[in-house]
């Protein structure tokens, strides 16, 4: 599906002017000292290249920290870089403009025509457009740069990401403040006279018997056109006509108001039916056709006061999840294929909500959210650190009118976020708690300025949540402070603690590929009740007992976190809904000593779309297609004393399952919500030593659906590790993998082992590393006592190292 590239006026005349600027463009990290050292590079390299910066070929998006994010030996970088590309500009239309359009570049970014400066932008997250048309024609008048650049056009952008406290966000976060072009940039040709930004704002009532819609427009109009016409079309769903209207416009105002009509009868948009309406805006005037358009739903939604939430006039549980725009060997730059994957999934998972974390994100995700049915939370970078000055505190106006502006017309979205945790202070030697206080009132004000339907909200700042319409406490049961049995305590206090409650942020870091038999080993120490996470909750020293120091961070444990969160919210008929955090692991640079350094691994699957057995619980929970799964498809081998039962469990939603051990049948159990764990859906299971096969069969609507797992089965004991025993095995012509078991001194795996491994290599060959997962890194805590990682040969061949600390190094050849 290809999708329309938004901007500022996109569609003239009779042909659509946009153009993706992906290709062609080089890169510079650090700094130069202005455009004319881009230049010169480009003119004078070639037998200079001793008094020359090298020069990166990429494609765009790109972020400075698609590797350096994750890598464990370096701080990311931030700081300035430099692009730049040579482009043909031939704008077809009579005394047209030509247009840069930035989707999101971070995070002070200044272009350039040439030498010339066309524009700068503070932010990293909000689309942007600059006007290049004068700076392009005086370029063109320099016949000799024209005649070295054979006609083309010379577009220079620097783009900055160094730490600044008078900037939004705080570089406190637990996320990178990425740098770079890490979204698309479109070079888009339109009339004299264009459109802008349309606001489509369509309403329906309580009955959803009739819609009422009204559409406005900014005029983007240089050369000062008198008047001009519009024509507004509404079509269904299934394209027909619902709605023409035409009108004149005074084409000297700045902002026109088009139209209102109604249309009776509307199709609704939700989760289940995401219908969406096309409203098409076509300006004509004597400079051309400017034609947008946009896509938009109608749907009425209301939080209960102390209750649940409604969509349409009927309770809907908000089964949420968090996104991060971040991916494995990209950072930042997500493709839009990266992100339709990642939408997709999580609609696969069962996800009808998403709070977006913590800034206003690609216009490709709103997309994606309109299309699939996805309620949406998003919000402005003011995230922890305090507040700033004056500078710091209109960056935060600025964004969030852009953002409301930009994301208006998405159905999609019910809440705009003002902040998150913006009682963590950091950034300023004093705390002013009023004066964060007197600033949130603010933008909750502008917010419903902006936009008077839509809902406001903030995460976990007490003083404040009061302030907006909806307020998310810390509740992190079970993780950084309590008992996951905590939990429903906890929310009910909380729902009755303000008039509208959502639980944003909650789960529990689980490193992928580490199962546990004894998953809350070592936790009799954790206490119950407070439930709030606190500074330094997320250390992983220090500090009273808590499973976020003391655990074990396997996926056995979150499993049953989660499944015992999700069990509960069916039983609690206030609750308006939840979101998990995150939807995918994520790289941060507060947490350098986790499993994989610098990654927050608390996603359900791994930095590179890699499922972990978390995304299976919430789809017994929150689908409806049928299926099954047992837990522990990446445990090869499972441990006990021999004749021992162990635990299997299986997650469905299935009435029924029936489970098999090596081809014998262990009988049916029938699904119960209630029946913790797994819904009732467990089996203790006396394994054979050796290889085990186990298979589930689901019973659902007179379908049946499997699911299959082999394990091994230790039962000698180990001691401590003492050898690393390193295997090969190929993965593709090009690309083997490299594993290392940890021993002991008799050769037995020790399969509860959680030391660090170092993999490295000189030869011909690369390890394929700082992705941020759990088989992408050089450095990495082994899961069950193994690590892996893959080596590209390169055609040639390599030597790779293993290392964990108080063991002898090994060695294997890779050809």
């Amino acid at each position: 599906m290809k999708r329309k590239i938004a901007a500022l006026a996109l569609c003239l005349a009779t042909v659509c002017q946009a153009e993706r600027l992906n290709e062609n463009w080089d890169y510079l990290k650090g700094d130069i000292g202005g455009p004319w050292e881009a230049l010169r590079e480009n003119l004078e390299r070639k037998g200079k290249p001793e008094n020359i910066p090298v020069w990166d070929k990429v494609t765009l998006p790109h972020c400075f920290n698609a590797w350096d994010a994750v890598d464990p030996d370096v701080t990311y970088y931030q700081g300035p870089g430099w692009y730049r590309t040579f482009i043909d500009i031939k704008n077809p239309l009579k005394n047209g403009r030509t247009l840069l359009h930035f989707e999101g570049a971070g995070q002070k970014t200044e272009v350039y025509v040439g030498l010339t400066p066309v524009g700068k932008h503070v932010g990293g997250y909000d689309e942007w457009t600059v006007d290049i048309t004068d700076a392009v024609s005086k370029h063109r008048k320099d016949k000799e740069l024209i005649e070295k650049y054979k006609g083309k056009i010379p577009i220079i952008v620097r783009c900055d990401n160094t730490r600044d406290l008078e900037m939004m966000p705080s570089d406190l976060s637990d996320f990178n403040v990425y740098g770079g072009l890490y979204r698309y940039v479109n070079l888009n040709y339109v009339p004299a006279l264009s459109l802008g930004l349309r606001k489509v704002d369509a309403k329906v009532d309580v009955a959803g018997a009739e819609g009422v819609v009204t559409v406005s427009a900014d005029l983007y109009n240089p050369t000062g056109i008198q008047s001009a016409e519009a024509e507004i079309e509404l079509r269904a769903p299934n394209g027909s006509m619902v709605v023409t209207k035409k009108v004149k416009v005074d084409a000297s105002k700045t902002t026109v108001s088009l139209c209102e009509f109604k249309v009776q009868q509307p199709l609704l948009w939700s989760p289940e039916e995401p219908n969406l309406y096309t409203c098409v805006v076509r300006l004509k005037s004597e400079a051309g056709v400017s034609e947008e358009q946009d896509q938009i739903g109608f749907r009425h939604f209301e939080f209960l006061k102390n209750g649940p939430f409604m969509l349409n006039g009927k309770r809907l549980l908000l089964r949420g999840t968090h996104r991060h725009e971040d991916h494995a060997g990209v950072a930042a730059a997500m493709t839009e294929d990266m992100i339709r994957t990642e939408m997709e999934m999580m609609k696969e998972m069962g996800v009808n909500f998403i709070r977006l974390g913590h800034y206003q994100q690609s216009l490709i995700v709103l997309e994606e959210c309109d299309r699939l049915g996805i309620l949406v939370w998003e919000e402005i970078p003011w995230c922890r650190g305090g507040i700033g000055g004056e500078v710091y505190k209109e960056q935060g106006r600025r964004m969030l009118r852009n953002m409301i502006a930009q994301h208006y017309n998405h159905p999609s979205v019910i809440i705009w976020g003002l902040g998150n945790e913006n009682d963590w202070p950091g950034d300023t030697p004093d705390f002013d708690e009023a004066a964060v206080r007197n600033y949130m009132i603010e933008l909750n004000t502008l917010s419903h300025e902006l936009d008077p339907d839509r809902k406001t909200a903030i995460r976990r700042c007490e003083f404040c949540k009061d302030v907006v319409d909806v307020y998310s406490p810390s509740i992190w049961a079970g993780w950084y402070r309590g008992k996951f049995t905590d939990y429903k305590a906890s929310t009910k206090k909380a729902v009755d603690g303000v008039d509208h409650f959502f639980h944003a942020e909650w789960g529990a870091s689980n490193h992928a590929r580490r199962h546990s038999e004894t998953p809350d080993q070592n936790l009799e120490a954790v206490g119950g009740g407070s439930t709030d996470e606190r500074d330094g909750d997320a250390s992983l020293y220090g500090g009273p007992p808590r499973v976020s120091k003391d655990g074990d961070w396997s996926e056995t444990y979150a499993c049953n976190l989660i499944d015992w969160h999700l069990k509960e919210q069916e039983t609690m008929p206030y609750l308006t809904g939840s979101a998990y955090w995150p939807f995918k692991d994520f790289s941060t640079p507060i947490r350098p000593e986790n499993p994989v350094p610098y990654v927050n691994q608390k996603g359900v699957v791994e930095r590179d779309f890699r499922k972990k057995e978390a995304f299976y619980v919430f789809q017994s929970y929150w689908t409806v297609e049928p299926m099954v799964h047992i837990y522990g498809a990446t445990w090869p081998t499972r441990w006990g004393k021999a004749g021992e039962a162990k635990l299997v469990k299986v997650y469905s939603n299935c009435d029924e399952v029936e489970l098999f051990l090596n081809g014998k049948s262990l009988g049916k159990k029938k699904r119960d919500s209630q029946n913790f764990p797994a819904a009732g859906l467990r089996w203790r299971v006396k394994f054979k030593g050796g290889e085990n096969n186990v298979e589930a069969v689901g019973f659902k609507n007179g379908k049946q659906i499997k699911d299959n797992v082999t394990w091994g089965y230790e039962t000698r004991e180990w001691g401590k590790p003492a050898i690393l025993e390193v295997t090969t095995f190929r993965d593709s012509e090009n690309q083997t993998w490299v594993e290392v078991l940890l021993n002991d001194k008799h050769g037995v795996p020790c399969l509860d082992a959680t030391a660090f491994v170092r993999f490295s290599l000189v030869g011909d060959g690369r390890l394929v590393d700082n992705l941020g997962t759990s088989t992408g890194a050089n450095k990495v805590q082994v899961c069950n006592g193994r690590a892996r990682i893959k080596v590209d040969a390169n055609g040639g061949s390599s030597v790779v190292a293993v290392s964990s600390e108080g063991l002898k190094t090994q060695f294997i050849s890779i050809k």
